[in-house]
């Protein structure tokens, strides 16, 4: 296994193999996944874009993360900080380091390969803050983001068209200092 970062081309031409990750770790149909195609590709142009993947011995992708510096006037940006108190918005948001994907194939849940790669994708952030949205219930994941320092910021959460609630969670950086252990 080795963890390699992605550049903006390489994620592109990656694109149906982070969707095939995302597919069989949020255990949705492939034909599903592949609908966020056009999610992943108006990311592609971000400012501070970061992608690390982890492939197998034959190159096959089996662990994903990105993200991106984020900005008012970006939709998931802007409904976190409507969602947040003004004192937390100012806080957390002030251009922090959205992580937009965190996915690892499920036989490898449990290895430590999900924090590698959210390690290897902080480490070269500016940013002082990372956040993420994650369902709001105690899934497998939250706990993971729990015990590698996670702070909830607000719970409840449901974007406009999205029956699910979720949880806004975010990171102090940099990453040099957060507790590795899983």
């Amino acid at each position: 296994m080795r963890i390699v970062e992605l550049g903006r081309e390489s994620l592109a031409a990656r694109r149906d193999d982070v969707l095939d990750v995302y597919a069989e770790a949020m255990d949705v149909r492939p034909e599903a996944a592949r609908s966020r195609r056009s999610i992943l590709s108006s990311h592609l142009d971000r400012e501070g874009l970061r992608a690390v993947a982890a492939l197998d011995i034959d190159d096959r992708m089996v662990g994903i993360a990105y993200g991106y510096l984020g900005r008012p006037g970006q939709w998931w940006h802007d409904q976190v900080f409507a969602a947040l108190s003004l004192d937390a918005a100012r806080d957390w948001l002030a251009q922090p380091f959205e992580v937009c994907e965190l996915h690892v194939r499920p036989p490898l849940h449990g290895t430590g390969l999900g924090r590698d790669v959210l390690l290897a994708l902080l480490s070269e952030t500016t940013a002082r803050t990372a956040v993420l949205t994650t369902p709001d219930s105690e899934t497998r994941a939250r706990g993971f983001y729990r015990r590698g320092g996670w702070v909830e910021l607000v719970a409840g959460l449901r974007f406009p068209g999205d029956p699910r609630s979720f949880a806004v969670l975010g990171l102090r950086l940099p990453v040099g200092q957060l507790d590795s252990g899983e």
